[in-house]
């Protein structure tokens, strides 16, 4: 009973030590076997995926490059065929009996059938062909060996009012290169048949149809619309899996007499098929489940040593970090003492910051905590300053009505209303008439003060006096129309506020001052400290600024002045409600 009971206690109080390894154990023995599980069942699917959309890809690729190329040849077929010059230039070739006229001709034409050439790649030979003739080739960029019999050409499709062939040897006498082709009727009149004959660049057929971007070895298969196989590119095929692709199934991969059979059907009328063998096929596979295997193996040598390994390696440190973390506890302001392990060090570093964090915070609640209240004394005197100046000028008001002081009673009466709607407590945003009311206070202030030396006018369109503005949005501008509108005693501003289409509101002050010097605008929208200290206040760059807290990008500021005319500032804002700002 003894040795049971300590041998029980024994495994009930493992040590970290033989935790680890069999931890490690069942780490690097678990993920294998469920790997080996699910590559049973579903490697095959996913790598069987892969390939399967790799193919597909290169295949789509091949076939969008072969569509290109037949759109390619129908475009310039039809440049030579159809195109009214170049068909009337063939005709009058046919036509003229004077051999000078004819050579004139000729070199106008051979002109523009190089011209063609040198402005579309994809294009080889390009030649006229007179059947009739002693000698068909009419005209020709290339030399060619004879003219082109298109009845022992592979047909591939009618398209277009035009037949293709191909792949086939070219007709250019000094190259055994492969092309496609075309053969397209010229109507040039009266019974004779011309032909246009087109064939694509020399090295475009080995640029289609590419077997380095399959990565395998893979046999192309091209079929016409007539079902009929134009170019198989790998001979020893069997014949029984051409024949599935000549039949031409819908789906466009399915598997055949040891082969994968990728298909693509182009509109245009003919099939692009790629065969795969199945060896070729999971041949990726057999590599992956190679590799697994040898994975496994090496997994299992090294599983004791890395037990032994991590035992050693974070052992020790841990306990210093453990010791450190209880350290930190007890006396925050303690520096840490590293375990010279990387991961471990960095842990502790994090919390050395930490530390530190929380003591600057700490000083920081405390710093606020002693500048709120001062913070609430200039709250409270910033309020207290304008009800004083307001009780006071209200003081200064009655005692002129009381003396029949008219023109002071006046006077005090719109400083007090500019004041009150400059210094108020109301809200930031207000409707345009509340801010056109503000304005004419304002202006008649500064008439009083210039001795009634300028004329103002306010044209406003009643439909947009609801419209929401920033508060305070024409007083710098207008107090810059003064500062430069002063003209002899003669100085006019005028103010106006309308619709800018359905859903803009247009702002614009406008005086026949003495204008501004060539840059004086762009200073006068910055925060040029020397400009406010000329008269100008806080300045444009205030309004500048806050239309862009408002509106950002959707508004228009601009200033429009020169010398001797005047100055015209303009707004364009989009309409808002009140609600619509986050006042």
């Amino acid at each position: 009973m003894p040795v049971l009971s300590v041998l029980r206690r024994r495994f009930e109080a493992r040590s970290l030590r033989r935790t680890l390894i069999v931890y490690l154990m069942i780490g690097c023995l678990l993920p294998l076997l469920l790997v080996g599980v699910l590559t049973y069942s579903s490697i095959y699917d996913i790598l069987t995926g892969k390939i399967q959309s790799g193919i597909s890809a290169s295949l789509n690729q091949e076939a969008a490059a072969l569509e290109y190329t037949i759109n390619n040849l129908d475009f310039a077929s039809k440049q030579f065929a159809l195109d009214g010059q170049i068909v009337s230039e063939v005709s009058s070739y046919l036509q003229e009996k004077q051999i000078s006229r004819k050579s004139l001709i000729m070199a106008s034409i051979n002109e523009k059938i190089n011209l063609v050439n040198f402005t579309n790649p994809y294009l080889g030979l390009t030649a006229y062909i007179l059947p009739d003739a002693d000698d068909p080739v009419l005209f020709s960029n290339l030399s060619m060996e004879s003219a082109p019999d298109t009845r022992h050409f592979p047909p591939l499709i009618h398209y277009n009012g035009a037949d293709y062939y191909g792949p086939h040897k070219t007709m250019y006498s000094n190259s055994d290169n492969m092309v496609f082709s075309e053969q397209r009727t010229v109507q040039v009149g009266g019974n004779q048949k011309l032909y246009i004959y087109l064939e694509t660049n020399y090295s475009l057929f080995r640029h289609i149809l590419n077997q380095q971007s399959y990565g395998m070895k893979v046999t192309h298969l091209l079929v016409g619309d007539r079902s009929g196989i134009t170019y198989v590119e790998d001979a020893g095929i069997p014949a029984d899996v051409q024949e599935q692709v000549r039949l031409g199934g819908k789906a466009p991969h399915e598997e055949y007499g040891g082969y994968h059979l990728f298909r693509y059907r182009s509109s245009q009328g003919w099939q692009l098929a790629a065969a795969v063998k199945k060896s070729a096929f999971n041949s990726e596979i057999y590599s992956w489940l190679g590799k697994m295997l040898v994975l496994a193996l090496s997994t299992l040598a090294f599983a004791g040593l890395l037990a032994l390994l991590i035992w050693k390696k974070m052992y020790r440190p841990l306990r210093k970090v453990n010791t450190e973390i209880v350290r930190m506890a007890e006396n925050p302001t303690a520096p840490v003492s590293f375990t010279n392990v990387e991961e471990f060090d960095f842990v502790l570093n994090n919390f050395q910051e930490m530390k530190n964090k929380i003591g600057e915070l700490i000083a920081a609640v405390a710093l606020n905590e002693k500048q709120k209240s001062q913070f609430e004394i200039e709250k409270l005197l910033s309020q207290i300053n304008p009800h004083f100046l307001h009780n006071t000028l209200n003081t200064v008001q009655w005692l002129a009505r009381m003396n029949g002081q008219k023109e002071i009673d006046r006077l005090v009466t719109l400083l007090v209303k500019v004041l009150h709607y400059n210094l108020g407590k109301q809200s930031l945003i207000v409707t345009v008439e509340e801010e056109i009311e503000a304005i004419r206070h304002y202006m008649e202030l500064q008439r009083i003060r210039y001795d009634y030396e300028f004329e103002f006018h306010v044209h406003a369109d009643e439909q947009v006096m609801n419209v929401a503005v920033p508060r305070f949005l024409l007083q710098p501008i207008v107090e810059n129309s003064i500062y430069h509108g002063m003209s002899d005693g003669n100085g006019r501003i005028n103010i106006t506020v309308g619709s800018e289409g359905e859903s803009h509101l247009l702002l614009r002050v406008a005086d026949n001052g003495a204008g501004l010097e060539p840059g004086e605008a762009e200073r006068l929208l910055s925060d040029d400290e020397g400009a406010k200290r000329r008269g100008l206040g806080i300045g444009l760059s205030y309004v500048n600024r806050m239309l862009r807290r408002y509106y950002c990008d959707e508004m228009n500021f601009r200033i429009e002045s020169e010398p001797g005319t005047g100055t015209t500032v303009t707004i364009v804002i989009p309409k808002k409600r009140k609600e619509d700002f986050d006042d």
